[in-house]
């Protein structure tokens, strides 16, 4: 007869429930001591499998044909402190009332206790045909472990697993490999995110668990062809090491948040450096310390589990044709390639490159067997292993000079397999390191190699997505001076002072080994020392400014160099996010090399003098504008009234669609929006009276119709009116192409500048989660410009939801008059630049500079901005 059930009253709950607690208690103590994660997690898990245990035999008795299994994390004894408790409980399909009352109560139990169990109730059957339609449900169901019930039910269960006639092993991996890659592409394919998923993302703990079922399903399978098992020595003790820093992570993470938060996300990883020892130091922070930490785990973790793939495969269909003998050591087995022998990698590391270099170059062979594999990675784990012969820098260099894309292919292989961080040590530095921002989206070392691939994109550009860098690419005379150039560009990243000094010794150093021509070593040298001067040039200065192209001619010097330095550049953005390069970025660079060519034309003659390159305007507008039957007087009359600098500031049909949109206007204000200017960024130009709070006033209004600001062209006329243009993305970073939405917003702004509210046009937009964590103080100066007739404002400061509105608003609260504005958006860091005058057009004195300085910083730094936008007073302000 079954026992009755004694059933839990709210007393014994309580106790269970504070026995839980002083548990959790004791082990977040224990953790914080330094005892290794896995015992503590161990310990958990027997710690509410007892409670467990206790609960069911309270509420359920002996009832019959019921049990209580732990899968999952749980199942494999891991309970990690905010876990779920992953349960299946078994029953029959004809289970009572009774049963089925006594099982509610149980998990009602559980919740009371606050255990959150993730449960299951199942009949045999049902779970066996379950498991056979769902890969996912059958591997958890390969880690059960029986708790409580039916000894003969757990049998049942526990003795049809793994079920290998129907999962047989090649099923299994294939399924497991499908899932993995489906999850590594949610997860961006990489484990190097700024914010990575720790169970889910390349290299995390499922990565790490397929390793164990792998293990399992494999077992007696692997003869001969992985005699020595799935995973060598060397590769279980970096297994278990990366193994006890994600749990120590996860731990941590699992305490912090009081949830079973999974993300390393900005608002936990600076508390989790600091609570797991990190200090800053020099060039590092403490969180870039932490992060690596993690990032080379999961790069250990991805590599075995690479590794253990391969070898089940190559174990479960062994090739039909004998080995073929590539010479120096390599063979090649079906459409892969590893050694004639393991030890080849530490008697000719050379032979390495070579490796590499087939795989990149030989369409037939698809990439390395697991033997090659391991034996690359115990050389590289030898500390005796000569990687720095001449012949391997000669191999090098050779793999350097072959085609682009496979030179590149072969450089990502050297590095995820170590040999590249054995051969630059420097390289071995910035190995899973972080810089803590967001503009940064990769790790350094995960960056450069994604600067390598868009270089060899430029090689072979078969969809056109980078026109001129691909025309450009063929035009060099050594594409592999970009390519040492790529490599060493950020090499020196976290190690103090300026990355790109140091690198460039590294580079020197390198390219001596290398044995390259003087000439080579100082083009390469020059390229790493110089490879930010590009993109500064054009997002912080104004490339329509012949001096400031004069300026930037002179620093590069000749058109060989400013071809491999526009070419860096535009792999250098594109490598650093995804989100970062747009046709605004593009357009604005192949500005700057286009006249910066001109200027260094080989006659070295001066560019036309400011009157004839205005002349030059003016006739190719006035001919657009005819043919477009425009009459002249009309012309004449409107450019009557525009400044000279128009003329120079803006492109001929640029002036060609404002004369005509003036032309053929009815009211002022006008305003009027075309999908593409003349940069690839969405162009709107305003002619209006010009009034104090203009430009105060049509920031604002870009900023609720959620329209980022990159540049801004200010003109006044001669007869008082603002002739303004600003250049604008969407909040996704592209044009805005909709004809309703650029309807809507010409109409919206329109009426702003028409009617202003009594109270002002207000704009609160607070920051985003990201945002919050990558703050800085607002760094201020001034200067006078070259003409000393203006003075600069050099603005740089956080990024957030509203700041152009906020800044335009400080400058209309001191009486500055804006003449021109430059906006540049790095990550989470704006660098805004404004040329200003008071409202007598005079410099700003020092008072008038503090108080703008002291009005700037209370206006931006918050965390929202609520902006009172007037727009009643009249005085002089092109922009304001």
């Amino acid at each position: 007869m079954p026992m009755p059930r004694s059933g839990v009253d709210a007393t014994a709950k309580l106790a269970l429930r504070q026995y839980i607690s002083d548990h959790d208690r004791d082990l977040a103590g224990a953790f914080r001591r330094g005892v290794p994660t896995a015992e503590l997690i161990g310990s958990r898990s027997q710690a509410v499998a007892g409670v467990l245990s206790y609960l069911w035999r309270a509420l359920l008795g002996d009832l019959p044909a019921a049990t209580l299994f732990a899968v999952g994390g749980f199942g494999r004894s891991e309970l990690f402190p905010e876990s779920d408790v992953d349960l299946l409980v078994l029953a029959g399909a004809d289970a009572d009332e009774r049963l089925l009352h006594g099982i509610e109560a149980f998990f009602t139990a559980l919740w009371d206790l606050g255990l959150k169990p993730g449960h299951a109730l199942r009949d045999l059957d049902s779970t066996r045909a379950l498991w056979r339609e769902d890969i996912s449900v059958y591997t958890n169901l390969l880690d059960a472990r029986f708790i409580a019930g039916d000894p003969e039910q757990a049998e049942a269960l526990l003795d049809a697993l793994p079920d290998v006639s129907f999962w047989t092993p090649s099923r299994f991996l294939d399924g497991k490999r499908k899932e993995q890659q489906a999850r590594h592409k949610r997860y961006g394919g990489t484990a190097y995110n700024l914010e990575p998923n720790i169970k889910e993302s390349p290299g995390g703990l499922r990565d790490l668990q397929l390793v164990d079922w792998l293990t399992q399903i494999m077992a007696g399978r692997l003869q001969p062809v992985a005699a020595d098992g799935l995973i060598d020595a060397g590769g279980q003790a970096a297994l278990e090491s990366a193994q006890a820093d994600l749990y120590q992570i996860r731990f941590a993470l699992h305490l912090l948040a009081q949830r079973p938060e999974e993300r390393l996300v900005f608002d936990h990883q600076r508390t989790l450096a600091r609570e797991l020892g990190y200090d800053d130091g020099e060039g590092n922070l403490a969180v870039e310390r932490f992060m690596q930490k993690y990032f080379r785990a999961a790069s250990r973790i991805a590599a075995i589990n690479d590794d253990v793939l391969s070898r089940c495969a190559e174990a479960l269909a062994p090739p039909a044709a004998p080995p073929v003998s590539l010479g120096e050591g390599i063979i090649q087995i079906g459409n892969a390639i590893e050694f004639d022998d393991f030890n080849v990698p530490a008697r000719k590391p050379e032979a390495v490159i070579r490796l590499f270099s087939i795989v990149a170059s030989n369409p037939d062979v698809i990439g390395l067997r697991a033997a090659a594999k391991r034996a690359v990675r115990h050389a590289m784990a030898d500390p005796d292993v000569d990687v720095e012969r001449p012949e391997v820098f000669a191999a090098f260099r050779e793999l350097l000079e072959g085609p682009t894309d496979a030179a590149v292919a072969a450089i990502d292989g050297l590095a995820k397999h170590g040999f590249l961080a054995r051969l630059i040590p420097a390289f071995a530095q910035v190995s899973g390191r972080m810089q803590y921002d967001l503009f940064h989206v990769y790790t350094v070392d995960e960056h450069t190699l994604r600067v390598l691939s868009f270089m060899a994109r430029f090689a072979n550009d078969d969809a056109g997505d980078f026109p001129l860098p691909s025309n450009l690419f063929p035009r060099l005379s050594q594409p592999s001076l970009l390519l040492l150039a790529g490599l060493f560009h950020d090499i020196a990243k976290g190690r103090g002072g300026d990355h790109s000094l140091l690198g460039e010794e590294d580079a020197r150093e390198f390219c001596r080994r290398l044995d390259m021509p003087k000439s080579d070593v100082e083009l390469v040298a020059w390229l790493v020392r110089s490879h930010l001067l590009m993109s500064s040039t054009a997002q912080r200065q104004d490339i329509s400014d012949p001096d400031v192209v004069r300026r930037f001619a002179a620093e590069v010097a000749d058109w060989e160099r400013l071809t491999y330095l526009y070419l860096l550049t535009v792999a250098d953005i594109n490598g650093t996010s995804p989100k970062l390069w747009n046709s605004w970025r593009d357009q604005l660079l192949a500005d700057l090399y286009t006249s910066t060519r001109f200027e260094l034309r080989e006659t070295r003659s001066e560019l036309p003098l400011a009157s004839d390159r205005a002349r030059v305007c003016r006739d190719k507008a006035r001919a657009l504008l005819t043919a477009r039957g425009i009459e002249a007087e009309t012309i004449d009359r409107i450019w009557s009234e525009f400044a000279e600098r128009s003329f120079l500031r803006y492109r001929a049909e640029q002036i060609a669609w404002q004369t005509e949109a003036i032309a053929t206007a009815t009211d002022l204000p006008l305003v009027r929006i075309r999908p593409v200017g003349p940069r690839g960024a969405t162009e709107i130009f305003i002619y209006t009276s010009d009034r104090h709070g203009l430009f105060a006033t049509v920031t604002a209004m870009l900023d609720r119709l959620q329209m980022n600001v990159l540049d801004a062209r200010i003109v006044t006329s001669k007869l008082g009116r603002a002739l303004n243009t600003f250049f604008v993305l969407d909040s996704e970073g592209q044009t805005v192409t909709d004809p309703e939405l650029i309807a809507e917003a010409e109409l919206r702004i329109a009426n702003a500048l028409k009617n202003p509210p009594p109270q002002g046009l207000r704009t609160r937009r607070v920051m985003s989660r990201a945002q919050r964590h990558f703050t800085m103080s607002p760094r201020i100066s001034f200067r006078t410009d070259a003409s000393g007739t203006r003075t600069r404002l050099a603005l740089v400061c956080s990024d957030r939801p509203g700041l152009l509105a906020a800044v335009a608003h400080a400058l209309r609260l001191c009486f500055i008059t804006v003449h021109d504005a430059r906006i540049a958006t790095i990550g989470e860091r704006v660098e805004d630049f404004f040329e200003l005058t008071d409202d007598d057009g005079r410099l700003l004195d020092e008072a008038t500079e503090e108080k703008l300085r002291e009005t700037l910083i209370a206006q931006i730094e918050t965390e929202s901005f609520d902006s009172v936008l007037s727009m009643t007073s009249s005085a002089n302000s092109a922009v304001l």
